[in-house]
């Protein structure tokens, strides 16, 4: 069930209305389906929704109505019987008031080609309406995000006993979803367990690799709860620390706190993106090669992103991951990643109760 209330759907469909007349659009045609969810709380697939000057309509089918009419809000049903851009283009031709059709550009090439070719307005595609507006969460939206994160850390503080010489990278990542299940939430992305030198792959999957007594563990892992998404990264290393993971370790931790002390309304992007770089830059390590950090709330990767390329400023309200890394293919990968709330005069970090250490949190000296 995704957070929500009357009040914050209105607020911001007229947000999303707002952004619409820029486009110079009488009403858009959401086909993303957080957007969907943003928009008028059904949480289902396969569906599409409208917004006009004055009303919110869920387009759905027999599968779905009975969930739409418990979860929807402030929003008229339409049960399709056809494929959806049939039913759209006969609701259309009912609203006297549509001039201009935006649909969102994640739409089907053949979609899109069906609703210009039988809708008798102008119809064009547009990108990330909702998503601007879903870049900046309310109260409701920070507090099932803070959630999250707390069941986050309450699922990995029960999978420590488990990290020990013999378990699989699979198997670890098996008994953290099985908690977060426990925990009464869902996995926001598939996880992601690294042991030794299969760290340096910032999307490796989890294999059969076995940990070793003396090795680096590194797990990449997101909670939903409510719909709403964590993400978060940590590093360990089982035995007695190396010299250079030590270093390693403390540069990457470095990078991080100079990127989140740099976090405030706003503040340049880019500039919370250089300042994580210039710390591992000065070091001699090698620079990662993606994002300092992304968006978070119904999807895992969300406006703003935080990259060289980035433009525009922060905003309070958003809530974005920091996340610096020092890859090295063939010996090691450690990233530290907490999800931050941007705030008018700084920042506040949601994560800061997962367990964060360069030894294994639970026993220092199991493996020594």
């Amino acid at each position: 069930m995704v957070q929500k209330n009357s009040r914050s759907i209105k607020t911001r469909v007229q947000a999303i209305r707002h952004g619409l007349a820029k486009q110079n659009a009488s009403c858009l045609v959401v086909i993303k389906p957080a957007n969907v969810t943003y928009t008028t709380g059904f949480t289902g697939d396969d569906s599409w929704a409208l917004i006009s000057g004055r009303s919110v309509y869920l387009l759905t089918d027999s599968r779905y109505t009975e969930q739409a009419e418990a979860e929807c809000i402030d929003c008229k049903i339409i049960r399709c019987s056809r494929t959806l851009a049939e039913t759209l283009t006969k609701l259309t031709k009912r609203l006297r008031s549509v001039r201009r059709i935006a649909v969102e550009d994640s739409t089907t090439l053949a979609s899109f080609r069906a609703l210009k070719k039988n809708i008798a307005v102008p119809v064009t595609s547009v990108g990330d309406v909702v998503e601007t507006v879903r870049g900046t969460k309310d109260a409701g939206e920070v507090e099932a995000i803070d959630i999250a994160a707390s069941m986050a850390a309450k699922a990995i503080k029960r999978i420590l006993r488990h990290i020990k010489p013999g378990i699989s990278e699979n198997e670890l990542a098996g008994v953290l979803d099985f908690q977060i299940r426990k925990l009464g939430a869902v996995n926001s992305f598939d996880t992601i367990v690294a042991f030794g030198p299969n760290g340096s792959q910032p999307h490796h999957r989890p294999s059969t690799r076995k940990l070793r007594r003396k090795d680096t563990v590194l797990i990449d892992f997101g909670v939903k709860y409510k719909g709403y998404c964590c993400d978060i990264t940590r590093c360990f290393e089982v035995g007695r620390p190396t010299v250079f993971y030590k270093k390693v370790y403390d540069v990457v931790e470095r990078a991080q706190a100079a990127a989140i002390k740099m976090v405030k309304d706003g503040v340049d992007i880019v500039q919370v993106d250089a300042a994580a770089r210039q710390v591992i830059r000065e070091s001699g390590l090698p620079v990662y090669g993606h994002g300092t950090g992304h968006g978070l709330g119904l999807e895992v990767h969300e406006l703003p992103v935080v990259k060289p390329q980035s433009k525009g400023k922060l905003k309070a309200g958003q809530v974005v991951t920091i996340e610096p890394a020092v890859y090295i293919p063939g010996k090691l990968g450690l990233r530290i990643e907490d999800d931050v709330l941007v705030t008018k005069t700084s920042c506040e970090v949601l994560t800061c109760n997962c367990p964060h250490s360069i030894l294994l949190p639970c026993s220092k000296q199991r493996f020594s």
